[in-house]
């Protein structure tokens, strides 16, 4: 008969409470070395925590103590996939799945590393399998999802992640990611209602909030960008993404000495980003300091000479200080990168 330790171990990392399940399944090794199930719930719990490389040779031991057993065949894949090594994923999972034909979860997981490799097909094929094992496979169906999505097919990406939700209806990922493929189809509307259902789930989702401030631009609604901005810095205050984000927004409705110290407070977390200091460029140019904008889109244009919003902006500022080649140069080289640039401007507030 086998120790209980190890079920109270598995009960330990099902709480999430990883220490007192490692505790657990190292005093059930040292009882039955030869038992598996230990090793691999041992190394579920270094996964959980982060501890990639004790996980591996936990997942290794339970293998070869019992290489009929997918799960830690499934185990390594996953650490595999922490580690970004998705080709040695692949091979466990795919092992998992010939040991256990019926195991849905290797399917989905198998999934998920096609997907990071770019293989959205493959992926989908996975995931069909996987929904075809298990129908009320939430996690799945949103995954097929992301992967409709990468092909650009938000029909049935919104499909895919409306039964996610039909399954679960707290599935606050899938309500985010439903409202993603609703702002690419330009349905502002209904993605800010998904990801307010969201936020009224998880009210740090801070994935949400910020795809909720991005669709409030679209529809050059500023101000509710703005405070989407505020939450997002006060959860992650060391973020230099939001700083800027909102020094542009607030640049946009004029709050030019607000914009520039949320500017500044982001090149102080993240110097030489050149979308920041495009946005500083912005700010000067509406505050009338011409050369400090000019050198900012300059220093922008090092930095990333693909810009053509900061090569537009200069072609601006140019043109206000009298150079009407440069700025004409400017702006026929800003047009040529991106076609809409000058009617993007426009709505700038750049008088």
């Amino acid at each position: 008969m086998r120790s209980p330790i190890n079920g109270r171990g598995n009960a330990y990392n099902a709480k999430k409470d990883y220490d007192r399940a490692i505790a657990d399944y190292n005093q059930s090794i040292r009882l039955d070395a030869k038992y598996s199930s230990p090793h691999n719930g041992r190394g579920n719990a270094y996964r959980s925590k982060g501890d990639l490389d004790r996980a591996l040779p936990d997942y290794d031991e339970a293998i070869r103590l019992d290489p009929r057993s997918a799960l830690p065949l499934n185990g390594r894949g996953n650490v595999y996939f922490d580690k970004k090594d998705y080709d040695r994923a692949i091979v466990d999972y795919s092992e998992a799945i010939r040991v256990d034909p019926k195991y849905a979860i290797a399917f989905n997981n198998r999934g998920l590393a096609y997907g990071r490799k770019k293989d959205p097909d493959r992926a989908i094929a996975d995931y069909n399998q996987a929904i075809a094992l298990d129908p009320q496979y939430a996690v799945a169906y949103d995954n097929r999802g992301d992967a409709y999505s990468a092909k650009g097919d938000y029909d049935r990406a919104i499909a895919d992640y409306s039964e996610a939700l039909r399954i679960d209806p707290k599935y606050t990922i899938a309500y985010n990611d439903r409202g993603y493929a609703y702002s690419r189809k330009k349905d502002y509307d209904r993605a800010i209602a998904d990801y307010n259902e969201a936020l009224r789930i998880d009210p740090s989702h801070t994935a949400a909030l910020s795809n909720r401030a991005s669709a409030y631009e679209n529809k050059n609604q500023y101000a509710q960008a703005i405070e989407g901005y505020d939450q997002l810095i006060r959860l992650q205050p060391t973020n230099a993404n939001w700083w800027n984000y909102r020094c542009w927004d607030r640049a946009i409705v004029g709050q030019l000495q607000a914009a520039l110290t949320d500017c500044n407070e982001s090149l102080r977390l993240r110097a030489d980003d050149a979308n920041t200091i495009d946005s500083r460029a912005l700010v000067y140019l509406k505050l009338g300091d011409l050369d400090k904008s000019l050198a900012d889109y300059d220093a922008a244009l090092k930095l990333n000479p693909k810009l053509a919003g900061s090569l537009y902006g200069r072609g601006v500022v140019k043109q206000k200080k009298g150079d009407s080649a440069g700025a004409e140069a400017d702006m026929a080289a800003a047009k040529a990168m991106r076609s809409n640039v000058a009617e993007q401007w426009a709505n700038y507030g750049v008088k």
